[in-house]
């Protein structure tokens, strides 16, 4: 019971360290919309996007490398010395050769130098902690590890409110103050980079001990090990990032330019509204992934399996519809300039996206069960071939819209191959009636209250609870047990 209890409260942690960042993301998004130009917030949204690439291939898959020859390896310290030297060196030699090319890659990506140089530092320092935090985790030490990730977001919201809101009402009302020297006009975007770069710095610099403590011993064979390992990994998680962001880069690319950063702008703007779902689907992935693992030898894994997922799809759905029901009363809290407004058509696309992304992660649970994580990673190519065909086939004529089909066409499609293959080699008892019926039911009430009876409130709530009651109606006598057991 203590091993659950323990491991519960880990996840709880590390859960945390991962949505409050993300809520912290989530309070920019008014700010920046509401400081930035559409374009400007277009070039940014670009950067950010590409930054998720090269997150990827900085670390090439020896984070997840790292743990499972951590658990393997008897010579533990072997593998901490080789993973460190190893990211270590790839980072500065990363350094050296991205700034001696920055003019270059400016003129490739179509971005100022002085962002590219930001952007590499950042790559660079985020790359130098990959491996202190993974120790963190293998030694058990949720608290630790949660404070430096939540304290870095910290600091970066707070120099972004600083430098974009504080700072420049101090250079208008007190011009001789000392601050009024580090106002640079028309430097909102330097502003966001400098205050990324500050945040990351921060925490390289109580990670570093990690590197001083190394003995700078390197383990040529088992590096070779772990690279054969991490490599498959690193293509899954390029494969997923094109899913996930690669929209907002072919947008900037496939447009005319006098319109392309400002498209992305909205967009991404928008998109952010599809947070509420992205949380849910962390925050319960974090929590029931090990569980998943924990039960894999129980009789009745595949009903406990089967259940949970329903489950998933009923809370899922209510999100759902509720988000898209009150969208046009988010927008006004999230995007306070209306001209960003213009994309609102995406959002019902882009939740649903991500709402099955959700279920994706819960029908992925069959192949890392029985060892085969490489299917993984050729469902997340199918899904990045989709997303690539269909945003270089649908953009020139519908700009982002064509960018939001995509997306859930790559999502849904791998939720849909996940599931065929998942009942072929480990059938799991998915009652299928149901979930389509949430599912379908939530769709159509979404659809009637965004696209025909918008901001109209009287058909809206209405239709969430109709909703509510057809989910009580369905699910009281699982209720009514809950209930007496918490009144036993």
């Amino acid at each position: 019971m203590g091993l659950y209890k323990n491991l519960f409260k880990q996840t709880a942690i590390y859960g945390l360290a991962t949505v409050i960042p993300r809520m912290f993301s989530f309070l920019l998004v008014p700010l920046y919309t509401g400081l930035l130009p559409k374009a400007e917030y277009g070039k940014v949204s670009i950067i950010f996007a590409g930054m998720i690439f090269f997150n990827v291939i900085l670390s090439y898959g020896m984070e997840t490398a790292f743990f499972r020859f951590y658990n393997k390896e008897t010579n533990k310290s072997a593998v901490v010395e080789t993973t460190s030297i190893s990211i270590f060196w790839t980072s500065i030699s990363f350094l050296f050769v991205s700034l001696l090319f920055r003019n270059t890659i400016s003129s490739w990506a179509k971005i100022d130098e002085q962002y590219i140089s930001y952007t590499i530092w950042i790559l660079v320092l985020d790359a130098l902690v990959i491996v202190p935090f993974s120790k963190l985790r293998v030694k058990q030490q949720p608290v630790k590890y949660a404070i430096i990730k939540i304290g870095n977001v910290a600091v970066n919201l707070f120099l972004n409110l600083f430098f974009l809101s504080y700072l420049p009402a101090i250079a208008t009302s007190n011009p001789d103050s000392i601050l009024r020297s580090l106002y640079l006009e028309d430097f909102q975007i330097g502003y966001i980079f400098v205050s990324n770069i500050v945040a990351s710095l921060l925490t390289f610099i109580v990670l570093s001990p990690n590197y001083f403590k190394l003995k700078w011993h390197f383990d040529y064979k088992l590096w070779k090990q772990m690279m054969q390992y991490g490599t498959p990994i690193m293509i899954a998680g390029i494969a997923f990032a094109i899913n996930e962001q690669f929209d907002k880069i072919l947008l900037g690319y496939l447009l005319p330019l006098d319109i392309a950063d400002a498209e992305v702008g909205v967009y991404s703007a928008c998109y952010k509204l599809g947070l509420f779902m992205v949380l849910y689907r962390t925050a319960y992935t974090l929590g029931i992934e090990p569980f998943f693992f924990s039960h894999s030898e129980n009789k009745d894994a595949p009903q406990t399996y089967a259940t949970i997922t329903k489950y998933f799809v009923i809370f899922g759905s209510f999100i759902l519809l509720s988000v898209i029901v009150f969208a046009d009363i988010l927008k006004v809290i999230m995007i306070q300039d209306e001209s960003y407004w213009e994309a609102m058509k995406v959002v019902p696309l882009i939740i649903l996206a991500n709402f099955f992304l959700g279920i994706y992660t819960n029908l992925s649970v069959w192949y890392k069960l029985i060892d085969k994580t490489h299917i993984g990673a050729y469902i997340s190519i199918v899904g990045a071939i989709i997303t690539l065909a269909l945003n270089f086939l649908l953009i020139p004529t519908m700009s982002y819209y064509g960018s939001a089909i995509a997306t859930i066409a790559a999502y849904g499609s791998m939720m849909f191959i996940s599931y065929y293959f998942g009942n072929k080699y480990y059938p799991i008892p998915y009652d299928i009636n149901k979930i389509a019926l949430y599912l379908l039911i939530s769709i159509g009430f979404s659809a009637i209250s965004f696209y025909g009876f918008r901001e109209n409130y009287f058909v809206g709530i209405p239709l969430l609870l109709i909703f509510l009651y057809f989910i009580y109606h369905n699910e009281k006598e699982l209720l009514m047990k809950i209930i007496k057991r918490k009144n036993n």
